[in-house]
């Protein structure tokens, strides 16, 4: 394929990262271009239907198009460019594509997580993505030991968990929580996969002070603890 891709992006989107992680890790050249989303320019408007982002800009002679949705995207990037990341096998990519769901469904309950307005619906969504991370440590049991979710083949679903693993991040540097306690597989797949260089490029450098402004200026339960933090810390320093 001789067209040229753009990625059009936002810096916080896990949606995104996903669909860069599976670019770099096809070796395919793309462009990155950010949008506000707070502020779309008319030109993201014109070509995304649904006002959000990823965008694929694919580009081919003279002519343009425009590919929305995440999933989409992935499944256009299968067909179209070298060294897949969905297994061979119908049955075992449906299972993936399956896993794939369920990982936009921890992502959904990860933002009514950091959204939940008090204590009592802040510790339902914990519990809540503690039981979700369960039923995924019990998939990774039944799969080949490795340390990718299909062993020792990184695919898809590892693109896809790469950014949902990465909110731990800023979450551990907040408060532990302890949503992945006992469980040891999802924590060494959450360690290999932070380590991956796809993985690690799909956001730029920047990123945690963003995502931790982000969620500061939420107005949330969550938001209520790094106030608190930042306040108690200065006094802390002074004991």
């Amino acid at each position: 394929m001789t067209a040229r891709l753009t990625l059009v992006s936002h810096h916080l989107c896990p949606y995104v990262q996903r669909a860069a992680i599976a670019l770099a890790e096809k070796g395919v050249p793309f462009e990155r271009v950010y949008v506000d989303l707070s502020n779309k320019p008319d030109w993201f408007k014109a070509i995304s239907p649904l006002g959000k982002v990823p965008l694929l800009r694919v580009r081919h002679g003279n002519a343009q198009d425009v590919i929305f949705e995440s999933a989409v995207i992935l499944e256009f990037l299968e067909e179209t460019e070298a060294n897949p990341l969905h297994p061979a096998d119908p049955l075992a990519r449906a299972r993936h594509r399956a896993w794939i769901e369920f990982g936009s469904a921890i992502l959904n309950a990860i933002g009514r997580f950091y959204s939940a307005a008090d204590e009592a619906a802040f510790l339902d969504e914990s519990r809540g993505l503690s039981g979700m991370f369960a039923r995924l440590e019990a998939e990774l049991s039944a799969r080949p030991s490795g340390p990718w979710f299909a062993g020792d083949r990184f695919s898809l679903v590892d693109a896809v968990y790469g950014p949902v693993f990465r909110y731990f991040d800023a979450f551990d540097r907040i408060v532990y929580f302890g949503i992945l306690d006992g469980k040891p597989l999802v924590q060494a797949w959450r360690k290999a996969l932070s380590e991956r260089r796809s993985v690690t490029e799909a956001v730029s450098p920047d990123y945690p002070r963003r995502l931790h402004a982000f969620l500061l200026a939420k107005q949330s339960y969550l938001s209520g603890i790094i106030r608190r933090q930042a306040t108690a810390t200065p006094q802390a320093r002074s004991a």
